[in-house]
């Protein structure tokens, strides 16, 4: 039998993911109470801007006082979506001391505080569900909690941010540099206005550190996440990739250290071959690439933003929550109980591309092969292109540390014959 008593939900927040959640709260409102075994309602909605017209929001409902709205007392659950560290970190706290669970989309917040966030949770028995806080619509935080629960995952190898993916499809497709490509991702409003969070890997870096704590039962903090941005990344770097059979694409990586005893977790360009399920993702989607022991390669495809999508995930978490309200119990919270450690950057070993220019005369090619063999780099493929002087040299290295990398480079660039690095990039996806 259908409980009568609404279940009442706050909305903090009403911009494009915002709006779209309360209208399919509306529109809807009859699945979702069957879904749920009882109504929904929408019993108050924090903006910033009371005066805007909101198409389908009763305006008595609009106020902007939130923290007043997750002090009543009669919320079941508040859904925020409001994004940044303050004020959402003190009203989802305030939310769960008065009674209420919370659903949020917030990656910023949890990267940084998602272990103060669910020990609050769990302090006043409610539920913090996060699925929208990465890769929009698709599934991917549910399964790696519940799904995958039971498995040991080692790999979690991903294009979490569609902007970046935009602007790097555009570059291989058509050649275009990176400015070309961002004013274009700009115009069709991929991009934002200050599009820095997503192209200097922010935003990923982020996704990369929840995404870590989840698959390896571990805290991973923003701050524990090595991030690069793509704005070096040249149309020469995609001609050098589509020689060697691969593309380029920003790649949020986290990984189990083959000793089991450490994570680590990265956000760069890097080069991955044709073949490899990541590089046909296209345009502004998202996939996540997953490995685990037991259940062996799984891939995660879908939209990863935008207002309908992203709402798409809060609203299926607004269910599951509600669900568990009825059912007088909460969902899975922080599994935090492997604590492996986070290794530094240096000993990532991983494969790398580095294009150099050159003097174009005799015993270059030896001068550089005997620095990559003093520092331990193994030398899995070279190309030479000279003229008039002055030549190109492209080194792709077997599996190597970024520590013994660094210290190839800085010894390469002392060489007289080694006029500039032009680039470095990784190898992934093999």
């Amino acid at each position: 039998m259908m409980r009568t008593r609404p279940l009442r939900v706050a909305l903090l927040g009403c911009g494009v993911v915002g709006s779209e959640v309360a209208r399919i709260m509306t529109t809807h409102a009859d699945d979702l109470a069957a879904r749920i075994g009882a109504p929904v309602e929408l019993a108050g909605v924090a903006v910033r801007r009371p005066g805007k017209v909101r198409e389908g929001i009763d305006p008595a409902l609009v106020t902007t006082d939130a923290t007043a709205l997750v002090k009543r007392g009669d919320i079941d659950v508040v859904v925020e979506v409001i994004g940044g560290i303050e004020p959402a970190r003190t009203l989802i706290t305030t939310a769960f001391e008065h009674g209420a669970s919370v659903v949020s989309a917030n990656k910023a917040l949890l990267a940084q505080d998602g272990a103060a966030l669910h020990a609050a949770a769990g302090e006043h028995g409610r539920d913090l569900y996060y699925e929208a806080a990465v890769a929009g619509a698709i599934p991917l935080i549910r399964p790696l909690r519940e799904s995958l629960a039971g498995d040991t995952v080692n790999r979690v190898l991903g294009i979490v941010n569609g902007t970046t993916n935009f602007i790097l499809d555009k570059m291989d497709s058509t050649g275009a540099g990176y400015q070309e490509a961002l004013d274009e991702a700009t115009a069709l409003g991929y991009a934002e206005a200050d599009p820095t969070a997503d192209v200097e890997g922010f935003d990923a870096a982020a996704k990369a550190a929840i995404l870590a704590g989840i698959a390896f039962h571990s805290r991973v903090r923003l701050d524990d996440v090595h991030r690069e941005g793509m704005t070096e990344v040249t149309a020469a770097d995609f001609r050098s990739a589509r020689e060697m059979g691969c593309t380029i694409k920003l790649l949020a990586i986290c990984e189990r250290a083959d000793d089991g005893a450490s994570v680590t977790a990265r956000v760069h360009p890097a080069m991955i071959p044709l073949t490899h399920p990541l590089a046909s993702v296209r345009g502004a989607y998202n996939a996540v690439f997953v490995e685990a022991e037991a259940a062996g390669r799984l891939m995660f495809y879908g939209p990863g933003a935008g207002g309908s999508p992203t709402a798409s995930a809060v609203l299926g978490d607004l269910v599951a929550v509600c669900r568990n309200l009825l059912g007088g119990a909460t969902g899975p919270g922080e599994s935090a109980y492997a604590a492996l450690t986070v290794s530094p950057m240096g000993e990532v070993v991983t494969r790398y591309h580095i294009s150099l220019d050159v003097a174009d005369k005799p015993g270059v090619l030896a001068q550089v092969a005997t620095v990559f063999a003093e520092h331990g780099v193994s030398i899995d493929t070279v190309r030479q292109q000279g003229k008039d002087g002055e030549a190109s040299l492209v080194v792709v290295t077997h599996r190597a540390s970024d520590a013994s990398l660094t210290g190839t480079v800085e010894a390469l660039r002392k060489l007289d014959t080694v006029r500039g690095v032009a680039s470095i990039m990784r190898v992934e996806g093999e």
